[in-house]
């Protein structure tokens, strides 16, 4: 086991905050050395969110600081470092230094700690340009999109961004992003149990009885290696049959053929979109739109912005089946509202969620895949897992629900509405919600109204 090393400078004469000593692993030194771009990676153990959090916080004690905590998912503070950092202040002796509020951690020299999450929060990232550090912990599932919206945000001069995480999937966003092809003025270290100074005797054992009874395991939970597939992933085979064959590269929008689109709703969940088109025997994902808490609006406005940037020519828009729910707010359902936009709706057959994955892994080999346009929704097919169960530590047979079943629930209503087209299911050439068939039972009987009351 490496030993510690020597302790953390004290701040310079000239500098107001307090004088601190602290530890840290020898191959975390460079937190104090100027780099652009910081990037610890390892397996479980290595002591690297302890450490970060202890940087920053003697950091900010030097001299006043603008520093942002992010992780890709935050729905409160509670799911942030905020009480990581807070403890690590008591332990360094800073705990009368900084005040630590509900949503924030503000040093006596007016340094400030933030936190927020990446994933759909794009207006309130882009206000924190004025920061100096962003450190983005948990960063193995930060999409694309997100690392898109945060990098040229965080643009003072010499501004600095720490990425902290333990490696799963080679094609995760943050591994080829940092690892596979490290950004210029980067510094990375890999950092492990055993480079842990610190690391208690009861894990050491149990890092050990994993490598003897599982050595595949020990190598990704202890060491960070990554795994080709995740553990319960539900499109494992499909992922790696698709990876070998090369399926996932660039795919040319066809101008020639219709873009279909395939929706999973939500307002407080997200919604997710899939664009799609079929040229001879092939399903082609060109395109994925993903976002939360707006309006049908917003959507149709994304609609609208890759038609005019992209040249895309609208075929059918395939919606979950409660699309055709009424909506207090509005009177009208999504389905209603979709087809007065001047949109061709079509509403997917309801299926077990056993059959619909069945489905998607049936056509699964006739989909190609653009992997810049679809990162974010790649990313979500190759997270979609099998929850476990919590009696037996099995995995279960229902999905998990988590940041990524959106994105897989749209693909899956992809399959069940595009695999195989019944006759029965051929489109109207108008909405066939409630609202739709009271209007035409009203033409029928020759009386006039809208059919919304």
């Amino acid at each position: 086991m490496a030993n510690p090393s020597s302790p953390a400078e004290s701040p310079s004469p000239s500098s107001t905050g307090p004088a601190v000593l602290a530890e840290f692993p020898r191959k975390l030194a460079f937190l104090f050395q100027p780099k652009r771009y910081k990037i610890a990676k390892g397996g479980r153990g290595g002591g690297k969110s302890w450490a970060y959090a202890r940087a920053l916080l003697i950091l900010g004690a030097q001299k006043k600081l603008r520093i942002l905590c992010a992780r890709e998912f935050q729905n409160s503070t509670a799911d942030s470092v905020h009480a990581l950092l807070k403890d690590q202040a008591d332990k360094l002796g800073l705990g009368s230094f900084y005040e630590v509020q509900q949503t924030r951690i503000i040093g006596a020299n007016g340094t400030e700690f933030s936190f927020e999450g990446l994933r759909h929060n794009v207006t309130k990232i882009k206000s924190y340009e004025g920061v100096d550090i962003c450190w983005v912990e948990e960063a193995r599932t930060v999409s694309k999109s997100s690392w898109d919206t945060l990098i040229p945000t965080i643009r003072k001069p010499g501004s600095e961004i720490w990425v902290s995480f333990n490696p799963e999937l080679e094609e995760d966003e943050t591994y080829k992003r940092f690892i596979k092809h490290p950004p210029t003025n980067s510094e990375i270290a890999t950092i492990n149990w055993y480079d842990n100074p610190w690391f208690p005797a009861e894990l050491q054992q149990e890092a050990k009885d994993l490598k003897a009874r599982d050595p595949e395991a020990y190598e990704t939970v202890w060491e960070g290696h990554c795994k080709v597939v995740l553990d319960g992933a539900i499109y494992a085979n499909e992922i790696l049959a698709a990876t070998k064959s090369g399926r996932f590269t660039k795919v040319p929008h066809d101008p020639s053929k219709p873009v279909h689109t395939f929706w999973d709703l939500g307002r407080a969940d997200k919604t997710s979109i899939w664009f799609a088109q079929m040229v001879g025997l092939e399903f082609r994902l060109i395109d994925f739109y993903e976002n939360r808490g707006h309006p049908l609006g917003h959507y149709l406005g994304v609609l609208d912005e890759r038609k005019a940037a992209k040249g895309y020519a609208y075929g059918e828009h395939w919606l979950p089946h409660d699309a055709q729910n009424e909506l207090l707010a509005s009177r009208r359902t999504i389905e209603q509202q979709m087809w007065d936009a001047g949109h061709r709706v079509r509403i997917v057959p309801r299926l077990t969620i056993a059959a619909g994955i069945e489905a998607a892994r049936k056509l699964f080999d006739r989909c190609w895949f653009d992997e810049e346009a679809c990162a974010d929704g790649l990313q979500a097919l190759r997270n979609y897992r099998y929850d476990v169960d919590p009696d037996t530590g099995q995995f279960s047979k229902n999905p998990l629900h988590d940041g990524f079943s959106h994105a897989a629930d749209a693909f899956r209503y992809f399959a069940v509405g595009i695999a195989e087209p019944r006759p029965e299911d051929k489109p109207s050439d108008a909405p066939n919600d409630r609202y739709a068939r009271r209007r035409r039972e009203r033409q029928s009987q020759g009386r006039s109204g809208s059919g919304y009351v």
